[in-house]
């Protein structure tokens, strides 16, 4: 198990159970990033193209594998794009396969890449029985897109309006909330019977919207869902430094390029691949809690998906170190998240 040291910290290596790799030549700038860090990462197929089938994703994990540099373990966990059309042979085929270990549900429109996403659940009812019956994960992207509703109130609207209906009717369907950012999220997951468990990034572990608009417009802060209130982030940290193993890591790291980034339409992502574990290892020192971060990292979220957790370590050593300003990133450059800032932590 984990040794804590006041400048060391050994724990099992841990999993990502949320990442953004993209695709081509951004996927073989950033994947040795995510690798040199975590044993498994759970990838996300909302690709331009989406991974919508069994046979897209062994061809992506396939171009996941070869962009790894010689002698780099990594085990890309696959996912599945749900739509309205997807079938239940197709959930079982991605079952039966081995490499896919859960179905991704973006509501229509609700995040980069999502426009083919699901526009009413009641279409996909008969794949989400199939993936209840096989044991296949839902991983949610829990937010309403009726603009209607408060960009803020969209995690919360989602709880009432998608989550508890879907788990009334299929109770042993195996859910994952992804990226909490509110402190309705937390308590649902806290109390939800069942198969449920949620991730948490360490961007909304160390930041509230404030951090939007400090000093301006920050577009390297934008992310969906949103950053919330203090409030909510403090409940966040709590959940996450609590030992319940229904959270686990999960970066949401997701690369977009400099350029797309700072124009009048930012994308929404932030890119945390390069120092995941350091901001990790910041959020869980600030909260006293750097006796948890292994079950939080390594642990947790491997028992949910019934995997083994790592036999092998890692070390982080406090050894202070200073965030790039830009990262290459194919023909432009790459932000990453809290840039020019320094960390406290990094991996030996």
């Amino acid at each position: 198990m984990s040794s804590i040291e006041p400048d060391r910290i050994d724990i099992l290596r841990p999993d990502d159970f949320h990442l953004h790799l993209r695709d081509a030549e951004a996927l073989k700038a950033l994947v040795v990033h995510s690798a040199s860090q975590f044993a498994r990462a759970m990838i996300m197929p909302n690709l331009p193209e989406p991974v919508t089938t069994t046979e897209r994703a062994l061809a992506y994990k396939k171009r996941i594998l070869d962009a790894l540099p010689p002698g780099v373990n990594f085990e890309p966990l696959m996912t599945l794009y749900l739509t309205d059309n997807t079938s239940a042979e197709e959930i079982r085929r991605a079952k039966e396969s081995g490499i896919v270990y859960g179905i991704k549900l973006y509501p229509q429109g609700a995040t980069t890449n999502s426009d083919e996403g699901v526009s009413e659940l009641s279409k996909c009812m008969k794949a989400l029985e199939a993936a209840q019956l096989c044991g296949l994960p839902l991983l949610v992207h829990g937010e309403v897109v009726d603009p209607a509703v408060d960009i803020f109130d969209r995690e919360a609207r989602f709880i009432d309006d998608v989550l508890i209906p879907l788990r009334r009717s299929m109770p042993e369907l195996k859910i994952v909330f992804e990226h909490l950012t509110t402190k309705e999220a937390v308590q649902y997951v806290l109390e939800e019977d069942g198969p449920v468990a949620a991730t948490i990034t360490a961007h909304h572990l160390l930041l509230s919207r404030n951090a939007l608009f400090a000093g301006g417009i920050n577009p390297h802060n934008y992310c969906l869902p949103i950053l919330k209130t203090e409030e909510d982030r403090k409940a966040l940290v709590g959940a996450a430094t609590s030992g319940n193993p229904r959270f686990f890591i999960g970066t949401d790291s997701a690369p977009h390029p400099r350029t797309l980034k700072e124009n009048g339409r930012g994308n929404a992502g932030v890119f945390t691949a390069l120092h995941a574990l350091s901001l990790y290892a910041r959020a869980f020192e600030e909260a006293g809690a750097l006796d948890r971060l292994e079950a939080f990292s390594s642990v947790n979220g491997a028992i949910f998906y019934g995997l083994e957790p790592n036999k092998d370590k890692i070390t982080l050593i406090r050894q202070p170190w200073q965030i790039p300003v830009e990262l290459d990133y194919g023909t432009d450059t790459l932000v990453p998240f809290m840039a020019d800032q320094m960390l406290q932590w990094q991996l030996q």
